[in-house]
């Protein structure tokens, strides 16, 4: 895993637009192709049997925690526990998610967490870095480069086999907060995976979603009934809202199920090294300090991109502010995460459907990676 300085494209903002990733420069500074990373492949090969062994025992775990009712140490909500449930015995079909690791390209890579509910990145891991392989193979890059990137077309495959499946209704509506640049983006390239998978969308804004309670139906702004939802909005916020009150009155598709909770919380840590413990793959954690010796890291059950995460890390306290933890934190064995220069790069690795799909590389500022991390292509030999 080697970090190289690598040249920008000539106007390169331009070929990220024409990929739908408008986004690129968010808050001044975000895609960071004067960099890249290069991987052997077997550093690559490394990573996906990571990628896949991690989504089997979180799966494992997930079956667990719903067969014997451990939802209450996730701070999901009771009257929230029959959603989970229905929808896994139903097997209602996950999309997507991608596991965080920790991974210096020596050894194991080591799980953080899993953001199994909303993970974004998604446009940018995929075609936007897979532009900028083919436009410096052969340049800058050897003729045989690849890229650990197969996630458009796995999306477009998951989508036909949902579809094929009987999984969607005949039309899928997709939401997410309005007038979101970074949401609305990776909303929008996903609605058009699953329009080249020959299904039939629309896209509205959350807000918008309205609530017939004649037909005790959900409605777009054309009072037309929503069946299925794609929603880029976690499941928390949404048990939170009105929304969340009515869902049990209807029969409302989501995408991704409500049993996704379940592996989008941090809760779902100690229980996944509860039942593997020492696994090549996983950290230790436990909802007690005190069972966390050394170096350590407190997360919220809930926290999203880095938000009241702090470290202790050799006698230091590193610590990012948010408005998470009243639901509870769980503690996670410190594992380093790799530095290059002033910056320290994590590996967000997808999965779709239950296939791993390629890799993402973040970095920022500090070891916990935030909302302000910039993205760097990768390409391996």
């Amino acid at each position: 895993m080697i970090r190289e300085t690598s040249t920008p494209r000539v106007a390169w903002q331009k070929r990220c637009e024409d990929a739908g990733f408008s986004f690129h420069s968010l808050d001044g500074w975000y895609w960071d192709e004067a960099l890249r990373y290069r991987f052997t492949a077997e550093q690559i090969d490394t990573l996906e049997s990571a990628s896949a062994e991690c989504y089997r025992v979180c799966m494992e775990a997930a079956a667990h925690i719903i067969e014997k009712e451990r939802f209450a140490e996730l701070a999901i909500p009771e009257f929230a526990w029959d959603l989970v449930r229905e929808s896994w015995n139903a097997d209602a079909p996950s999309l997507f998610g991608r596991f965080d690791f920790a991974y210096t390209g020596e050894g194991e890579p080591k799980m953080l967490e899993f953001n199994a509910d909303t993970p974004t990145g998604l446009v940018e891991s995929s075609v936007a870095q897979w532009h900028w392989l083919e436009d410096l193979v052969g340049n800058q890059l050897p003729a045989n480069a690849d890229q650990f990137n197969s996630l458009h077309e796995k999306l477009i495959a998951q989508w036909q086999w949902m579809k094929a499946e009987g999984h969607l209704t005949d039309h899928v509506h997709f939401a997410c907060i309005g007038d979101h640049e970074e949401d609305e983006g990776n909303l929008s390239y996903l609605r058009d995976t699953a329009i080249q998978a020959g299904v039939a969308t629309s896209q509205i804004a959350v807000e918008s979603i309205g609530w017939d309670d004649t037909g005790k139906i959900f409605v777009d702004a054309e009072d037309r009934q929503i069946e299925t939802l794609f929603k880029l909005y976690p499941w928390e916020w949404m048990l939170a809202d009105d929304f969340g009150a009515k869902l049990r009155q209807t029969r409302l598709r989501m995408i991704e199920p409500a049993w996704k909770m379940v592996l989008a919380n941090k809760g779902l840590l100690p229980i996944v090294w509860e039942l593997f413990p020492n696994h090549k793959n996983l950290l230790l954690a436990s909802r007690h300090e005190t069972q966390v010796l050394g170096n350590w890291v407190k997360k919220p059950l809930l926290s999203r991109e880095g938000a009241n995460v702090e470290m202790f890390v050799d006698g230091q306290i590193i610590r990012a502010d948010g408005e998470y933890g009243e639901e509870g934190f769980v503690y996670q064995q410190y594992a380093p995460i790799p530095r290059f220069g002033e910056r320290y790069a994590t590996v967000g690795a997808w999965i779709v459907g239950d296939q791993p799909a390629g890799i993402g590389i973040r970095e920022d500022a500090t070891q916990i990676t935030m909302n302000t991390s910039q993205f760097v292509p990768h390409y391996f030999v």
